[in-house]
């Protein structure tokens, strides 16, 4: 099995629910069988359990720096639930959002959602009553769906579960699939991100610092997680700074040729 965790902190409900995916043989093995599809037969780079923690981690700590910034959740504005449950919603959907590269690459957010129904229904029995838990299935699988590049979310919670997908870009995890093995400017590019920081921010909410080693990241930035930001729903909130550190920018390869 492999270990799933996020910071729960006074969260009883989303602690329990962690402790179910850790347990959960389906979902596990979906996400085995993601990678099998992403890595092993497309050569592409990791969509599974590594990728499901980072963006549940992410996810959660935009939710929360919203939370302490005002921001309603769409879960409490139009259901009078609670800030808990919306943490739960992020959590679910990011660790079911890419489960469709089980099936196929191609479409995997729409392939992501009847998979997650039963798992969430699973997941949820017995932790709320029958009408909260259609509310947090159907809010789950809004941000499922919503991770699609070209899918506005409605909700915050979706909003944060897309751009943390984004994020996912540190050491060559780049979200942008690139044949591995392969040099081109996906790939150097890729590897090109040092690291990636969300914090909360000066003048809005969220901060978002990437730092590179080589100027090529600039590709990444621009072409996937700016394009996300600007689909998110969440534009109005974010900064966004992304600087080459170190006295000279690394080499990444030497050559080219074919």
């Amino acid at each position: 099995m492999v270990d799933f965790s996020v910071p729960c902190e006074n969260n009883d409900t989303l602690k329990k629910i962690v402790e179910r995916i850790n347990k959960d043989v389906e979902l596990q093995t979906l996400w085995k069988a993601s990678n099998i599809i992403a890595i092993d037969r497309l050569g592409f780079n990791d969509h599974g359990p590594v990728h499901v923690k980072i963006v549940a981690n992410l996810a959660l700590k935009m939710l929360r720096i919203l939370v302490k910034r005002g921001v309603l959740p769409g879960i409490v504005k139009n259901y009078n639930l609670r800030n808990e449950d919306a943490e739960v919603v992020v959590t679910l959907a990011s660790a079911l959002h890419d489960i469709g590269h089980a099936i196929h690459r191609v479409e995997h957010e729409e392939n992501s959602v009847p998979l997650s129904i039963p798992i969430i229904d699973r997941l949820l029995e017995g932790l709320y009553d029958e009408e909260k838990k259609a509310i947090i299935k159907a809010e789950s699988l809004h941000a499922i769906f919503s991770h699609r590049a070209p899918i506005m979310p409605l909700t915050i919670e979706a909003g944060v579960v897309k751009i943390a997908d984004a994020l996912d870009m540190e050491e060559g995890r780049a979200r942008i699939p690139f044949e591995t093995g392969k040099i081109n400017i996906h790939s150097v590019s890729a590897l090109a991100i040092k690291k990636v920081t969300v914090s909360e921010g000066a003048e809005k909410p969220l901060r978002i610092h990437i730092q590179m080693r080589n100027s090529a990241g600039i590709f990444q930035v621009d072409e996937l997680l700016k394009d996300k930001i600007e689909m998110s729903g969440l534009k109005e909130m974010i900064e966004v700074e992304a600087e080459v550190v170190g006295e000279k920018e690394e080499k990444i390869i030497d050559r080219v040729k074919f």
